[in-house]
């Protein structure tokens, strides 16, 4: 998709091999956060990287901010090293790349582990102290999850709350899903829920009455919307036609194995809420740190009000994705590239981007 540079950054004494993607700076410096695995291969290390990388440039495209695409990866050491050590190296990559990419934390990352990325470099946000720290994103990533979710019900269901409604989270128990049951149990849903991390889940179902299935269980169930909030891929040939749930909204990242299950879906009758649009809030969240932690503007510019726009915004542009895919009978995702990639491309071509 055109990525403007890879970076492979290694360091035989701490161990760290990693890959940076840097998709595009035509709205500002790419910025997406560091994911940290056991990848089995370089080869499927470069893969996420570059889908990540591409999915952070439409994600921030489409929320109007003016930053560009980025993201990385760190294929995890196996056996003991020491982390603090493997993160300053990590930040002398970064360094490297002399602000054309900023990062912060993702899966199997910590906000430690951005100090420790903070003590090499200063593009780094998702920092837990410090004039720019604006805290954890994960609940504002699941109150845009949560508003979007009410669009694609609305559209899907005819109802214009939740009460009711049967949603399956896969992930539930993280940082994103676990916020967005609180917000889906308030609401008055009825919740299933699924997680590696069982002591996570048992507090949702003390807290929530959800109930708990299993990790391959959460696909069949019978329900009105299937939340994917963990790892990607997730809508594949071996469980789409296991998904009985009439939408497909969660917080997960490249939730589609490969664009074509997007017509797939549609096939099927199924509303599916582009997630590079729906998880937005976090990265809308850590732009108002990136301005102040990087770009110079004052601590006093944190606006929640900014943000708040900002995620009325993403509530709008997800309907009239979803309104042209009715009206046209093309997948929602394909949709959502197509805006995405014009307007990379009016940005790259000096036209100045509308706010979305």
């Amino acid at each position: 998709d055109n990525h403007e540079k890879i970076l492979f950054a290694t360091d035989e004494k701490t161990g760290l091999k990693a890959i940076i993607g840097v998709h595009s700076t035509a709205t500002g410096p790419g910025a997406g956060g560091c994911r940290m695995w056991s990848y089995p291969s370089s080869a499927e290390a470069l893969e996420d990287v570059l889908r990540l990388s591409q999915g952070m440039s439409y994600k921030n495209i489409m929320a109007g901010l003016p930053i560009g695409g980025g993201k990385s990866v760190i294929m995890k050491p196996e056996g003991d090293f020491d982390r603090k050590a493997l993160f300053e190296a990590f930040g002398r990559a970064v360094e490297s790349l002399g602000g054309q990419y900023i990062t912060a934390e993702d899966v199997g990352v910590s906000p430690a582990d951005m100090m420790a990325v903070r003590s090499s470099t200063k593009n780094v946000v998702g920092l837990p102290e410090g004039q720019a720290a604006t805290g954890d994103p994960s609940p504002v990533t699941a109150e845009g999850v949560f508003r979007g979710m009410k669009v694609c019900v609305e559209r899907g269901l005819g109802k214009s709350d939740l009460s009711g409604v049967r949603i399956a989270v896969q992930g539930a128990a993280g940082h994103v899903g676990a916020y967005l049951c609180g917000h889906l149990a308030n609401a008055g849903a009825e919740l299933f829920i699924t997680d590696i991390n069982e002591p996570g889940l048992k507090e949702l179902e003390a807290e929530h009455g959800a109930k708990i299935v299993g990790l391959d269980e959460i696909y069949g169930l019978d329900v009105d919307v299937f939340a994917p909030c963990a790892l990607g891929a997730v809508i594949n040939e071996d469980t789409i036609d296991q998904i009985q749930a009439k939408i497909i909204a969660g917080a997960a990242n490249n939730q589609l194995k490969t664009r074509e299950m997007g017509a797939e879906l549609q096939k099927r009758g199924k509303i599916y809420a582009p997630d590079y649009v729906l998880n937005a809030g976090g990265i809308i969240n850590v732009m108002s740190e990136i301005g102040i932690g990087i770009m110079g503007k004052p601590a006093s510019d944190y606006d929640s009000g900014w943000v708040e726009n900002k995620l009325v915004g993403l509530e709008k542009t997800l309907g009239e994705i979803l309104d042209l895919s009715d009206k046209e009978g093309r997948p929602s995702n394909i949709i959502a590239d197509e805006i995405a990639r014009n307007r990379i491309e009016d940005a790259r071509s000096g036209k100045v981007m509308e706010d979305a």
